[in-house]
């Protein structure tokens, strides 16, 4: 048996209720619109995409939603390597695919990306002195960690959150494409295996963040902390009452990593990580000869697709 791609305009093949990133809350927050079947030797897996217009021309590209979504995979056969395929058949240009953390890939280990950091219950937790300190002195004054499943979670809750996150891309200039409308919340905190995680004091909301399960580990998804509490820096109460979840729980906590190898927010949650995983990419070029000219006058050495850098 050859390996073959197919495109499926249908977003629902790929779904897996059980896990947060195949989810259909999770698809219909991120607007995943295709399935890319992948047939080959005793192996099949089911890839979510969001197919995008190339602008200027009549062709199309594709990127896996946001996060750790991998695929669906099914199959005991070696995962394939991309020059197995013959991707023309999909009619795209190029595809962005990111992988599952500690699955199956749904083709063979191409660029890793980066290291997320976790928190492994069966191993001795890691909390700095420093951290433990300024956690503890936030409980002295009043803070506490609350968490809820995300289904119950009350309209208010979420409205707090979603003030004190839109603050944190803020204060860090983050791009478009993190500031998330209340609607995108809501869709993700309907997904039965979400928690909506809070540090409060006396009716003053100061951080949250959503935390869900998907791939047998507990992922820190989104979280942030609203001006009027930077002083007290709450969000470390959080970050406390997830790893208490996990530990519940006996799932790994994946808290991600930062926006740049070796940047503070990584080295901040070192302060609460005992281990680490790495985080796998593909990078697909599906024509070759569009690829070239659309990205021939584009300076994207470091992007991919290139012809959408800048």
């Amino acid at each position: 048996m050859s390996a073959t791609a197919e495109l499926l305009a249908d977003c629902g093949a790929a779904a897996e209720s059980h896990d947060l990133f195949r989810s259909r809350p999770f698809f219909d927050a991120e607007g995943v619109t295709h399935t890319l079947r992948l047939d080959s030797p005793g192996r099949l897996a089911l890839v979510p995409l969001i197919v995008r217009d190339v602008e200027g021309s009549d062709l199309l590209d594709a990127v896996s939603p946001y996060a750790y979504p991998g695929a669906s995979v099914s199959g005991a056969g070696a995962a394939p390597a991309a020059h197995d395929f013959e991707w023309s058949e999909t009619g795209l240009i190029s595809i962005f695919g990111r992988e599952r953390l500690a699955a199956a890939p749904w083709l063979a280990a191409d660029d890793e990306r980066s290291t997320v950091l976790l928190h492994d219950p069966r191993r001795e937790r890691r909390l700095r002195p420093r951290l433990a300190e300024q956690i503890r002195a936030n409980v002295r004054d009043g803070w506490r960690g609350e968490l809820v499943t995300g289904p119950d979670s009350t309209a208010p809750a979420r409205d707090a959150f979603a003030v004190a996150y839109a603050q944190t891309m803020t204060r860090a200039a983050a791009a478009e494409r993190y500031f998330f409308a209340r609607e995108y919340f809501d869709a993700i905190l309907s997904f039965e295996r979400s928690w909506l995680v809070a540090a409060t004091r006396e009716g003053e909301y100061g951080a949250g963040a959503i935390a869900a399960i998907s791939d047998g580990i507990l992922h820190y998804y989104l979280g942030g902390t609203a001006d009027s509490a930077l002083r007290a820096s709450p969000f470390k109460n959080v970050i406390a009452a997830m790893l208490d979840l996990a530990d519940e729980l006996d799932l790994a906590l994946n808290l991600g990593g930062g926006i740049t190898a070796g940047d503070g927010l990584e080295e901040f949650k070192r302060g609460f990580a005992n281990a680490d995983l790495p985080f796998f990419i593909h990078e697909v070029v599906c024509d070759a000869s569009e690829y070239d000219r659309l990205s021939a006058e584009r300076d994207g050495a470091d992007f991919f697709p290139a012809y959408r850098a800048g």
